[in-house]
């Protein structure tokens, strides 16, 4: 079988004039309500835009689908939905992964939910405001799910300098390719995990997060992959947010492709790599750095290697599932892409041009509304 895969992404919300953000998601979903695609039946996720922790974000997500080249027309429609709200009350989004700016405190969203996890967390929550991408694939039950958990690990931090796109922060740059990916990571129940071994285990590890506080409640199991609280999928969440809806769509195909090759291991009963929560870290440390930049962590080799031997590695490591899927070209298209420019590159040259921050927001925010008519990528093989 092909498996559904499905996206959610947060966005920034920004003042155009000051290019700080703008806590004023309240505003924008009471525009899209009374005044967007919001009121058309039936309607699609893409057609939805929802809040978030705070008020300066937005989260928009798309619907389950076999075709990557539907799932890019639902990224960018749902970018639209949302950018169509914001600019009908005089704001803008971004896809970006931290706040470059920074210079107002975050508002809390009105949730009781989001009160309590700042109640709770203080400034781990208060510093908390990150855009990521969350990449579901579906799977066909749980026990599937926890075998493609402890399967797949080793690979999440090659798919995370793919999405590497935060590395200007409360006003400089932070010498990372991916601060959001440091700052995610202060959450208690946040990161790489050990193998579970199986469903029991998986489950004993959330009710000890519970018991201890570590966790609020399932749905802040932040987990660089988890089995999705709400959905039958491995839910991969170690990804910023792309600028680059092409981006966005190779990282999928790529998520796709690993948990379609781990659960035909687990399939065949091939022995599953053993690996340490050390190795994991750093791995996910040094992705996070230098991004493409520099030499990556082979996940077979356990060594550093430069980042095309890793790269290559991965879609070598998937190309069966990749083939089958008709992923191969959009894969070997972004990839490439990817090793030209990511987005932390575009960021830091938006900076060079322009000589400032603002003139960063203002790439930014170009790149997104642009991204709502971006061309299809080639998606078949």
């Amino acid at each position: 079988m092909v498996r559904r895969v499905g996206l959610e992404e947060e966005l920034l919300l920004l003042d155009p004039g000051t290019r700080d953000v703008a806590p004023a998601a309240h505003t924008v979903l009471k525009e899209f309500r009374e005044h967007g695609r919001g009121r058309a039946q039936p309607r699609r996720a893409s057609d939805e835009v929802d809040q978030e922790l705070f008020r300066h974000q937005l989260e928009t997500r798309t619907d389950p689908t076999t075709d990557l080249g539907d799932a890019f027309d639902q990224v960018r429609s749902a970018r639209r939905t949302a950018g169509e709200a914001a600019r009908a009350v005089g704001l803008a989004t971004a896809a970006c992964g931290m706040v470059p700016l920074g210079g107002e405190q975050a508002v809390v969203s009105p949730d009781d939910r989001y009160r309590d996890m700042v109640h709770r967390y203080g400034d781990v929550a208060r510093d908390g405001g990150t855009c990521g991408m969350h990449v579901h694939v579906e799977i066909e039950s749980d026990d599937e799910g926890v075998a493609v958990l402890d399967r797949i690990a080793p690979w999440l931090p090659v798919l995370l300098v793919l999405s590497a796109n935060s590395p200007f922060a409360r006003g400089h740059d932070t010498g990372y390719a991916s601060w959001r990916a440091q700052v995610w990571a202060r959450w208690p129940s946040a990161g790489p995990t050990e193998q579970f071994g199986s469903l029991e285990g998986y489950r004993e590890t959330v009710r000890m997060l519970l018991e201890t506080g570590a966790a609020r409640d399932e749905g802040m199991l932040y987990f660089d992959a988890r089995l999705s609280v709400h959905h039958p999928t491995v839910e991969v969440r170690v990804c910023d947010v792309c600028t680059d809806p092409v981006e966005a769509v190779t990282i999928a195909a790529l998520a796709r492709g690993l948990v379609e090759t781990a659960a035909r291991a687990h399939a065949d009963r091939r022995p599953v790599p053993r690996w340490r929560a050390e190795a994991l870290r750093a791995a996910h440390w040094r992705a996070s750095r230098y991004g493409l930049s520099d030499r990556l962590v082979h996940p077979g080799e356990g060594a550093l290697r430069p980042a095309r031997a890793v790269l290559d590695a991965l879609a070598a490591e998937v190309g069966p599932a990749l083939g089958d899927a008709g992923d191969l070209d959009l894969v070997r298209t972004g990839l490439d892409r990817a090793l030209r420019e990511g987005g932390a590159a575009r960021q830091r040259a938006a900076y060079e041009r322009s000589g400032s921050l603002e003139g960063v927001v203002d790439d930014l925010v170009a790149r997104t509304e642009a991204s709502w008519d971006a061309p299809q990528p080639a998606v078949r093989s």
